[in-house]
């Protein structure tokens, strides 16, 4: 397994070592010692799995109380991962890295606190896991909006299919006046 640094300080691609061969496929996805080494938590507490269709796009979601990162993987399909960093006293708040994983290239990213998630799907379908390293509190989250131009993510689809919340949701100027912000 290799672990690679993004633009984003914190902000891990994993990349697996697959062994294959004419039954299939086997690799690690998950290793205490290498993920350690790297900075990356071992110990997560909530697993969560999503099934979005063709142009849905989720996020850019986060959460400060209790602070969480996220394991991210594709397990079918294709999608497109986005971090962003909202990280106030960060040299790279409110930019952004993107990653292609799918089923087939069997990337990982890794997202600490202080990162706001999302995807597109970017195939018919995509069945994405959520390895999170503290319990989902709705009372401790929030979100960005997808397309905040002073971000400017480079979404590789048109016209998403969006929900309501995150169609409006606030910008990341809007959010870094909360005093919540300044949690991370």
């Amino acid at each position: 397994m290799q672990i690679k640094q993004t633009k984003l300080s914190g902000f891990l691609i994993i990349e697996p070592d697959p062994i294959i061969d004419e039954r299939g496929f086997f690799m690690e996805v998950y290793r205490t010692d290498t993920f350690a080494e790297h900075g990356i938590p071992t110990e997560f507490v909530q697993e969560n799995h999503s099934s979005s269709s063709a142009r849905v796009l989720r996020g850019l979601h986060f959460q400060w109380e209790p602070k969480l990162g996220k394991l991210i993987r594709v397990i079918r399909g294709k999608a497109f991962a986005v971090a962003v960093d909202i990280r106030p006293d960060s040299p790279t708040l409110g930019q952004w890295s993107g990653i292609e994983l799918s089923y087939e290239n069997k990337k990982q990213v890794w997202a600490p606190s202080g990162f706001a998630t999302g995807f597109c799907v970017i195939g018919k379908n995509a069945d994405m896991e959520y390895h999170y390293t503290a319990l989902y509190n709705s009372k401790g989250e929030s979100n960005i909006l997808w397309n905040d131009p002073k971000i400017d993510i480079d979404w590789p689809i048109e016209n998403p299919i969006v929900s309501p919340r995150d169609s409006n949701a606030q910008t990341l100027e809007e959010w870094l006046k909360h005093p919540e912000a300044h949690l991370f």
